[in-house]
């Protein structure tokens, strides 16, 4: 009886995991809340901070690993990760850095300042996948800390 009880529990459990799993997935599609490739968010940034106008995802990929702007391990079709994404930030928008960014640079440390000027908000890890949302968010959350910059002097 405690076996044929501990096999329908499990099989109950497995069930509705595959099902919240598929749930959160149609979500995400509904939403546009999948992660974006680092092609897109290059093309995207680079097009934002006024470094380039590129015609494809490829080609501003292309510029700003020739820059080292992204990480050495990243490509194109790869799911873009918000360390990766605060790099190209920094770079891209040529954003003075605190101590550590400035000596060492790398993505860790790009994300950290990015935090601390209050660029990325909340309770995100740098390993996150970076929705098209958030990008849109980081970026008018750059700008307007560009204009104040400008308006101030």
């Amino acid at each position: 009886m405690k076996k044929g009880f501990l096999v329908v529990f499990l099989l109950c459990i497995l069930c509705l995991g595959l099902s919240a799993q598929s749930t959160a997935q149609e979500i995400e599609t509904l939403l546009g809340t999948r992660a974006v490739t680092y092609a897109q968010a290059a093309r995207f940034v680079l097009e934002a901070s006024d470094a380039m106008a590129a015609s494809s995802g490829e080609e501003a990929f292309r510029f700003a690993a020739d820059r080292d702007w992204l990480p050495r391990n990243a490509s194109p079709n790869q799911a873009a990760r918000l360390d990766g994404i605060a790099l190209l930030f920094m770079k891209s928008f040529d954003i003075p850095g605190g101590l550590f960014y400035s000596n060492v640079g790398g993505a860790h440390y790009a994300y950290r300042e990015m935090v601390y000027r209050g660029f990325i908000q909340g309770r995100i890890s740098p390993e996150m996948n970076v929705s098209g949302e958030l990008l849109l968010f980081i970026t008018s959350r750059v700008l307007s800390d560009r204009d104040s910059e400008t308006q101030r002097r």
